[in-house]
């Protein structure tokens, strides 16, 4: 019996970003197979590689995440034909050659072995620095300490403590109101926590001046009872805080007395200690945010310490953390940042430094004989060396010329046959003859600058923005004029983690306006309490009617039937204590289950109140959903229906900045006149693309392997990140 190539990918969850290099691994193995040192990519395998027809690589030029969800149901075939579904980092100008191994990075193998490279091979050159989020973000120039201070509105958006925010009316404020200079005092602070019956409280404060000096090491006595000490990471136990007196106060008259009154406070991811202690300080440098990522991702402490300082903290040998070492950790990272410059920092090129981190993590978690033999392997068979091979080369060596379409150059190299067509129609009119004689084609569609021109983009990323807050909130009521708040935040939250709850009092009896963070917890909402009792009244759920909402009953519906989210259900009501172990054990009876997913906070780590279900058949997903559901009949907190979101699209709505839809509408409505007819257009242009890849589609040969990229954009005016479908 004749076999046929399979592709699997454990795509599933959050962290599915795949790097450049990574791609490029796929593609190396797929068109070479075990020829030329080509290996399985670490991410997902390919069986029968040798019975692969060809790889079609679709490249949609300056098209991101953003197009795809933006414009989800006009790209109707991607998403009902492509199972594997991926993010990818924003694209820089030589994404194509990145994809076949003309550009000159790490290679992947070299760096698994734990190989690092000199201080000089890490420095990108002046080119690559104007991409840098740390020079995009603050220039190249230096600049003195208070333009590292967090502004008003990064202080809100980071949740910190401030004056006039909810639930902060009882903070203790440092009165620490004077004017700052760039020679005003820094003091470096960390709290350690436990968790209580209230939530995080302090156990320990640590501050120390500019010199690194420790000025206050303190046990703290929680108010609450301590469920859980948390002892691997606070180094607290049950037996330390015996005999310990102090207590938040107490703590928080010390440090008010020992700030002066133009004191700048630093620390990694200040609000959450100030948040525990309960205090507002006006003026913070926030490292977590001083040496920023794209994406809204943060680079960890002791990463930073370690790349930056050349220092180890929080070494696994020791109980805990010791907040004294972090704060003066968090001090000296400013210190470097204001002293050096962001062009210094950039120099260090922190990404490339994690990626190599990790890789050798990786590495050295495999058996020692296994990376002896690898290393052996590698040093007959391919010297250790910086660049990554362009395997295109090798493809013509074996009579193989690889097939590259566009409307632009994309091959300088004279590997490829290379043509260049005026139009998208006739670069498909082209890889309709020639993909099929081809064993290797990169097919690159692209739009006309005026559908990519950044004011439109800037446009439908803040309509992005307001769908999915619409989506993601509900109002609730009518509700009694004296009807309990908690309440109803406790029957809503068994829906899903909440982002926000807050009172509606403009009507004649209240209501409630809910906003998630997922979209399955927001419609379930919908589903099930819709005409339900809660706090003693009949209510009415339903989401907010506006223009972007009139076609969200077909979104979910096509989310739904979206091939991605075959086999997979979403659960909520969960206690945010249990663990994955614990899940699993629990969901043990359900047949078929493949993997689950427990989502995180992006900011703090923990665990959220729901997590999502893969079934390896659709039917027993559906069987689940019944099971679930049915215990909820026996008095079970759980609820559970189809999932909507993947993992990838879960932590990108994550990232979001769901803030103040109506001041961004009143924005909106006046451009939206300018922007309104190309942005139709573009939603045409769209559709006409997903049916030149259905056409291509259709014409490939059994066993082809094909991939459809969305680069992302990394630019002057933002970056989106990219995605890739399989």
């Amino acid at each position: 019996q004749e076999k046929s190539s399979r592709l699997s990918a454990a795509l599933f969850g959050e962290d599915c970003e795949i790097s450049h290099d990574q791609v490029y691994e796929l593609l190396k193995y797929a068109a070479l197979g075990k020829c030329h040192n080509a290996t399985q990519p670490s991410w997902c395998r390919i069986y029968h590689q040798s019975h692969l027809a060809g790889v079609v690589v679709i490249v949609l030029h300056e098209m991101s995440q953003l197009h795809f969800y933006k414009f989800y149901l006009q790209f109707r075939h991607l998403r009902k034909v492509f199972r594997h579904r991926f993010t990818l980092p924003p694209s820089s100008a030589t994404f194509l050659a990145n994809l076949y191994g003309e550009e000159a990075n790490l290679n992947p193998q070299n760096t698994a072995q734990g190989l690092t490279s000199t201080s000089s091979e890490c420095v990108p050159n002046s080119s690559d620095l104007q991409w840098d989020p740390i020079i995009q973000k603050y220039g190249k120039e230096k600049r003195g300490m208070t333009s590292y201070t967090l502004t008003l509105e990064e202080l809100k958006k980071n949740d910190y403590p401030m004056k006039g925010s909810p639930g902060c009316e009882d903070y203790m404020y440092t009165e620490c109101d004077q004017q700052r200079t760039d020679s005003s005092p820094l003091f470096g602070l960390d709290c350690e926590m436990c968790l209580t019956a209230k939530g995080n409280e302090v156990t320990r404060v640590s501050l120390v001046d500019a010199q690194g000096r420790c000025l206050l090491n303190e046990l703290v006595k929680p108010e609450s009872r301590i469920v859980n000490y948390r002892t691997r990471f606070s180094g607290i136990t049950r037996k330390i805080l015996l005999p310990v007196k102090t207590k938040l106060a107490d703590i928080q008259t010390r440090l008010k007395k020992m700030l002066p009154h133009d004191a700048v406070l630093v620390g990694h991811s200040l609000n959450a200690d100030l948040q525990a202690l309960q205090m507002i300080h006006p003026s913070v440098i926030d490292t977590s945010l001083l040496f920023a990522r794209n994406e809204g991702r943060r680079f960890k402490l002791k990463f930073l310490a370690k790349a930056v300082l050349g220092k180890e903290i929080q070494c696994e040998q020791k109980l805990g953390h010791d907040p004294a070492e972090d704060a003066r950790a968090a001090l000296e990272l400013a210190q470097f940042f204001i002293e050096q410059g962001p062009a210094k920092v950039a120099e260090l090129n922190l990404e490339m430094l994690l990626t190599t981190e990790r890789l050798t993590e990786v590495s050295q978690n495999k058996s020692a004989l296994q990376l002896q033999q690898n290393r052996v392997q590698r040093q007959l068979n391919d010297p250790p060396r910086l660049s990554k091979p362009c395997f295109l080369d090798c493809l013509q060596m074996t009579g193989q010329k690889p097939l590259l379409l566009g409307r632009q150059e994309l091959d300088s190299s004279g590997l490829c046959q290379s043509n260049l067509s005026t139009s998208n129609k006739q670069v498909l009119q082209r890889a309709l003859e020639d993909v099929p004689l081809s064993t290797f084609s990169i097919i690159q569609f692209s739009l006309d600058p005026e559908y990519v021109a950044p004011d439109l983009l800037a446009g439908i990323c803040e309509k992005v923005r307001i769908k999915l807050t619409d989506m993601l909130t509900i109002y609730a009521g009518p509700f009694d004029e004296n009807f309990c708040l908690k309440s109803v935040k406790k029957e809503f939250g068994r829906c899903g983690p909440i982002r926000s709850l807050t009172v509606v009092t403009e009507t004649y009896r209240p209501y409630v306006c809910i906003q998630y963070e997922v979209l399955e917890a927001a419609q379930l909402a919908v589903e099930s309490l819709n005409g339900a009792e809660v706090a003693g009244s009949c209510i009415k759920v339903q989401r907010p009617i506006t223009a972007t909402m009139l076609d969200c009953d077909v979104l979910i519906k096509e989310l739904e039937l979206d091939i991605e989210n075959e086999g997979v259900i979403y659960v909520a009501g969960l206690k945010k204590s249990l663990t994955e172990t614990d899940l699993q054990e629990e969901f043990s009876q359900l047949k078929d289950l493949e993997a689950l997913f427990l989502p995180r906070d992006l900011q703090s780590g923990k665990h959220r109140n729901c997590c999502f279900l893969k079934f390896q058949k659709s039917e027993s997903a559906v069987d689940a959903l019944e099971v679930i559901n049915g215990w909820a009949m026996t008095g079970s907190r759980l609820r559970s229906r189809k999932a909507l979101a993947p993992g990838h699209l879960w932590r990108w709505i994550g990232q979001m900045d769901h803030g103040n839809g109506k001041q961004r509408r009143n924005i909106l409505c006046e451009e939206k006149e300018q922007q309104s007819d190309s942005e139709q257009e573009l939603r045409k242009k769209l559709k006409k693309l997903d049916q030149h890849i259905r056409k291509l589609y259709r014409r490939l040969q059994n066993n082809t392997l094909c991939i459809v990229l969305f680069p992302g954009v990394n630019s002057i005016h933002g970056s989106q990140s990219g995605l890739g479908l399989m």
